[in-house]
């Protein structure tokens, strides 16, 4: 079982940066993909972004296309989400998953991490 940890959320003002980490441990780490999700208040979780093990595909969600990054360092057991030009509407919390499968729904994922709070807001 591999335990994920979120960090890096927080305040922003619209137009700002952020970029959340994802730390793994566990004695196996060998997920075929690592993925985003997030989910704001009275919503559903949503799809964000997702990454192979080799880091050579990743996909979006249109609402983050051309703003935000997804990348990992398997050797630091950590995949990121840079996050640029935030709106009011990236607010939610950033959840951090992990799984065998490369997809863009949340059922292919088993481990997850607690999630951390992105608000964005003046």
């Amino acid at each position: 079982q591999v335990q994920l940890v979120e960090s890096g959320g927080g305040l922003v003002q619209p137009g700002g940066s952020l970029r959340l980490s994802c730390a793994a441990s566990g004695r196996t780490f060998s997920p075929n993909a690592m993925a985003w999700f997030r989910q704001a208040p009275g919503k559903e979780r949503e799809f964000v972004t997702v990454i192979n093990w080799s880091g050579t595909s990743t996909d979006y969600a249109a609402s983050v296309k051309g703003r935000f990054t997804i990348s990992r360092d398997n050797a630091k057991k950590t995949v990121y989400l840079q996050m640029n030009s935030l709106k009011p509407e990236d607010t939610a919390v950033y959840y951090c998953a992990a799984g065998g499968k490369y997809s863009f729904s949340a059922l292919a994922y088993d481990s997850w991490g607690q999630g951390t709070q992105v608000t964005v807001s003046t």
